[in-house]
């Protein structure tokens, strides 16, 4: 299995900046594409970022711009910069990513527990 631990999330004010951290542990064999998803109260959850496992990085319009994800491929870990962040920029954030725990395994989705970041003066 692979765990994943996300971390960074908090209280901001509007155009203030904060860091996601999500690392990934377990029974790692490797890691192709990282991923954040945000879900809003009442919306469904979205698509934010994400990164390949050479770096290529796509986001979605809403935050292009703004927010600039990475991955540390040595850490298994992947980060979510957001700066000039928005009141509706406020949700849970998830990390995911697909892994595989064995060479001739099947390839897996793996979700972190979600961190809250709200934007609120």
């Amino acid at each position: 299995q692979v765990q994943l631990v996300e971390s960074g999330g908090g209280l901001v004010q509007p155009g203030g900046s904060l860091r996601l951290s999500c690392a990934a542990s377990g029974s790692i064999f490797r890691i192709a594409a990282m991923r954040w998803f945000r879900q809003a109260p009442g919306k469904q959850r979205e698509l934010v970022a994400a990164i390949t496992s050479g770096g290529t990085t796509t986001y979605a319009d809403s935050v292009k711009g703004r927010f600039t994800g990475s991955r540390d491929n040595a850490k298994n870990t992947v980060y979510l910069q957001m700066n000039s962040l928005k009141p509706e920029d406020t949700a849970v954030y998830y990390c995911n990513v697909d892994g595989k725990t064995e060479p001739f395994g099947v390839w897996g989705s793996y979700w972190g527990q979600g961190t809250q970041v709200t934007v609120s003066s």
